[in-house]
C-alpha cells in the first residue's frame, strides 16, 4: 500500500526554508519527495493544499517508563504528534529493581512514573525482552537511570559506594548499553543520588565511553547553584569521554532570572569549543514539576526517604522540617526559600482526604484548609502520601527560557510525569504543538523551521536514531500533517487537561495513527532496543 501526501508545504526536520512538494510513502518508508509526483495505481492520495507536512516529532525526555506495561493508548502522545519516545531520564528509570529496596523505589518514583504494577520487570532485559515483543502505540526506547542502579544496590543509604559495588554499578550500565539503551541519565539533584561522588560517577558510566552514547543529566541545582551544576556534569562527561545532553536546561528562582542562564551558557560553549559534545533541552513553561519530597533538605534524609516521611506525622519532625527548609545550604537549591511556597502548586495526590489541596499552591492551602503555616502542610503531604505527591515549581522566566529555545543545540522535550492525577503538568499533554504555535508562529523566538529541527532531526541524531526526523528517501515514514493555525495545546496551569488537537494525520512507519485528531488503533511502534 502507497500514500500519496499532494501539494504539502515542506518542514523536511532539517531546519531549511520549506518548500511545497509531495512525498510518496510505501510501506514503512519514504519513497521520494518531490513536485508533482505521479500517483502510483495503488496509492491512496491525500490533498495536503493548506496544509504544513513535517517528520514526526521526538520526544527524547518523557517518564513513560512504565506505560508500554499498562495498555498504553498513547493518546496523550500521539494527538500531539509524538512518534518516537525515550523513557528512563533523571536517573529513575525502571529498572534495575532489587527486592530489599523495590517498595521504597516505587513509593519514591511514584509522583513521576506512576504506579508501578507487580509484575513489572526488575532488569533492562527483561524489560527490553518483554517490550520487544509488545505491539507498542508509538516508537520506544528507554535509558538506564544511575539513580535507579544505586538503589538497586544500596537502597537510599548515603554511605560511599565500595569498590565492589561499583563494579557491579558499571556491569548495569554495561548490559543496558549493550541491550540498545540509547544513553544513561543521571538525577543528581534527587535523593539518593545526590551522595555520589564525581568518583563514582566516572567509575559507573565509564562504559558509556565506549559506547559514544550520550549521559543525559538532571543536574545537582538549578537555582543558586546552576552553573557551579553545569561544570560538575562537563566535568564528568570529559572523564568519561562521552557525549552529555543537560536535561530541561533552566534557571530556577527570581533572584537568579535574566543572569545565571547565560552564565552557564558560557560554561557549556567554553566545552563545546575545547571539542566536548554537550547539548541541551527544554520545554516551552515557565513551571517545572517533581516530587514534593526533593523538599526535604538532604540532611533530614540519612535514613532514608521513607524514614524522612515517617517522622513528618509528628510533632518533633514537623518543627525538624519548618527549621531546616527555612535555610540554605551550599550545593542544594532549597525552593522554599528561592521562590517560596506561594510558587509551588500541588500538582498531583492519591488519598481523597488530599486531593482538596489540588491545584492550589502550598501556601494557600495551608491558609485554606487551617494549616499553621506551609511546612505544616506540606509534611502533612509527604507523610501521608510519601514520594506520591507531585508538585509544579512555578520557577522560570520567560525570557531566560526563550534564550535556551535560540540556542542551535538546544532541542525540545515534554519531561512528562505519569503520576495518577486529573491535574496533570500541561506539557504531558501538549508541550509539542505548544512549542510551535507559541514560540514560531505567535512570538517568533525562532522560525518555524527551526522549531521543527529541534523536534525531529536533532534528537534523532542525539540518540543515533538515523532512519527517522527527516523527511527523505529512504527514511521512516513518521509523518504529520496538520494546519498550523489549527493545531494547538489545550492545557495550562489553570487546570484545564484536554489534549491537544488540530492534527490531520500522523503515520508511524508508513501507518495511520491519527486522522482528524482521532486515534485509529493501529500500533505499529516498535522498541528501539535493537541496534546494529
Amino acid at each position: 500500500m502507497a500514500v500519496l501526501i499532494r501539494g504539502a508545504e515542506i518542514f523536511d526536520g532539517g531546519g531549511g526554508a520549506p518548500f511545497f512538494g509531495d512525498v510518496l510513502v510505501r510501506g514503512e518508508k519514504i519513497e521520494a519527495v518531490g513536485p508533482h509526483l505521479p500517483a502510483p495505481p495503488d496509492a491512496e492520495v491525500l490533498d495536503a493544499k493548506g496544509r504544513m507536512l513535517c517528520p514526526g516529532f521526538i520526544d527524547i525526555h518523557r517518564h513513560a517508563d512504565v506505560q508500554p506495561l499498562l495498555g498504553w493508548d498513547a493518546q496523550a502522545e500521539l494527538r500531539q504528534g509524538i512518534t518516537t519516545s525515550v523513557s528512563g531520564n533523571c536517573g529513575i528509570s525502571l529498572t534495575p529493581s532489587a527486592a530489599p529496596y523495590r517498595a521504597e523505589q516505587r513509593a519514591f518514583s511514584a509522583a513521576v512514573l506512576g504506579p508501578v504494577p507487580a509484575d513489572a520487570p526488575d532488569t533492562y532485559r527483561s524489560y527490553a525482552e518483554r517490550l520487544g515483543k509488545a505491539a507498542l502505540p508509538l516508537d520506544f526506547a528507554a535509558m538506564i537511570g544511575t539513580g535507579a542502579v544505586r538503589i538497586s544496590l544500596k537502597g537510599f543509604s548515603p554511605a560511599p559506594f565500595t569498590a565492589a559495588e561499583l563494579e557491579r554499578a558499571a556491569a548495569c550500565v554495561e548490559e543496558a548499553l549493550a541491550l540498545g539503551a540509547p544513553g544513561v541519565s543521571c538525577g543528581i539533584m534527587y535523593m539518593p543520588e545526590c551522595f555520589n561522588s564525581f568518583a563514582e560517577y566516572a567509575a559507573m558510566l565509564r562504559p558509556l565511553g565506549r559506547y559514544g552514547r550520550p549521559l543525559t543529566a538532571h543536574i545537582r541545582g538549578e537555582g543558586d547553584g546552576l552553573v557551579e551544576s553545569v561544570e560538575e556534569v562537563i566535568r564528568i562527561a570529559e572523564a568519561v569521554g562521552c557525549p552529555l545532553e543537560i536535561s530541561h536546561f533552566k534557571s530556577c528562582g527570581m533572584q537568579n532570572w535574566g543572569r545565571e542562564i547565560y552564565r552557564a551558557i558560557d560554561r557549556i560553549e567554553a566545552a563545546r569549543a575545547r571539542g566536548l559534545d554537550v547539548t541541551c533541552d527544554f520545554y516551552p513553561y515557565c513551571g517545572g514539576s517533581t516530587m514534593l519530597t526533593t523538599m526535604l533538605p538532604p540532611a533530614l534524609c540519612a535514613d532514608g526517604v521513607d524514614a524522612a516521611c515517617a517522622r513528618l506525622g509528628t510533632a518533633v519532625g514537623v518543627e525538624e522540617f519548618r527549621r531546616a527548609v527555612r535555610k540554605t545550604y551550599p550545593g542544594w537549591d532549597n525552593y522554599a526559600v528561592s521562590l517560596g511556597w506561594d510558587r509551588i502548586l500541588v500538582g498531583t495526590a492519591a488519598l481523597p482526604e488530599n486531593r482538596r489541596f489540588l491545584g492550589l499552591s502550598v501556601a494557600e492551602g495551608a491558609r485554606r484548609f487551617g494549616f499553621p503555616d506551609a511546612e505544616a502542610l506540606a509534611a502533612h503531604l509527604m507523610h501521608t502520601e510519601g514520594g506520591g505527591c507531585g508538585i509544579i515549581n512555578l520557577s522560570m522566566d520567560q525570557a531566560d527560557v526563550d534564550a535556551v529555545a535560540r540556542l542551535p543545540y538546544s532541542m525540545l522535550i515534554s519531561d512528562a510525569l505519569y503520576a495518577a492525577t486529573d491535574t496533570p503538568h500541561p506539557r504531558l499533554l501538549g508541550a509539542f504543538p505548544r512549542f510551535l504555535r507559541a514560540y514560531a508562529f505567535e512570538r517568533g523566538v525562532v522560525t518555524p523551521q527551526a522549531a521543527v529541527r529541534k523536534m525531529t532531526a536533532l534528537p534523532a541524531e542525539r540518540f543515533g536514531f538515523s532512519d527517522r526526523g527527516r523527511i527523505a528517501p529512504g527514511c521512516r515514514a513518521d509523518l504529520l500533517l496538520f494546519d498550523p493555525r489549527a493545531f494547538t495545546d489545550n492545557a495550562d496551569f489553570s487546570g484545564r487537561s484536554d489534549f491537544a488537537s488540530g492534527l490531520s494525520l500522523s503515520l508511524i512507519a508508513g501507518e495511520a495513527v491519527v486522522r482528524e485528531d482521532k486515534l485509529t488503533g493501529k500500533r505499529p511502534g516498535r522498541w528501539l532496543g535493537a541496534r546494529k
